[in-house]
């Protein structure tokens, strides 16, 4: 008789797959990115070593990881800094096309107004 696996476990086996195969597939455009491209982030001009070579990320231009060409079309070599700096320059893009400037589409500004009434409430005194 089969023990059927519970729900907490198969979600557990489907992300640790998903981020195995995100690990792999970032494993294979990195080592292409920096056999193709000097180990300088493309913004500050930082220089990087064996030693600190951890710190140069591969940035997506088109912010979609997952159109790695194989010409390396798609990618540029930053630091940590200013990966994440651009990452946040692009949502608050993404987020000003949108109309929504600080980010969250589903945050909208205070509709109620607590002294609705409050003329009608105090009367004529």
């Amino acid at each position: 008789m089969a023990i059927e696996e519970s729900a907490a476990e198969k979600q557990a086996r489907i992300v640790a797959r998903a981020r195995q195969e995100m690990e792999a597939r970032e494993r294979g455009y990195r080592e292409q990115a920096l056999k193709m491209y000097p180990w300088v982030c493309g913004r500050c001009g930082r220089e990087f070593n064996h030693k600190n070579l951890r710190e140069l990320t591969v940035h997506h231009r088109d912010h979609n990881h997952d159109n790695n060409p194989p010409d390396g079309s798609n990618w540029e070599l930053l630091c940590v800094y200013c990966h994440d700096n651009e990452h946040s320059r692009y949502e608050d893009h993404i987020a000003a096309a949108s109309g929504h400037a600080d980010g969250d589409p589903q945050q909208q500004g205070a509709t109620h107004n607590p002294f609705a009434g409050l003329k009608d409430l105090l009367g004529d005194k």
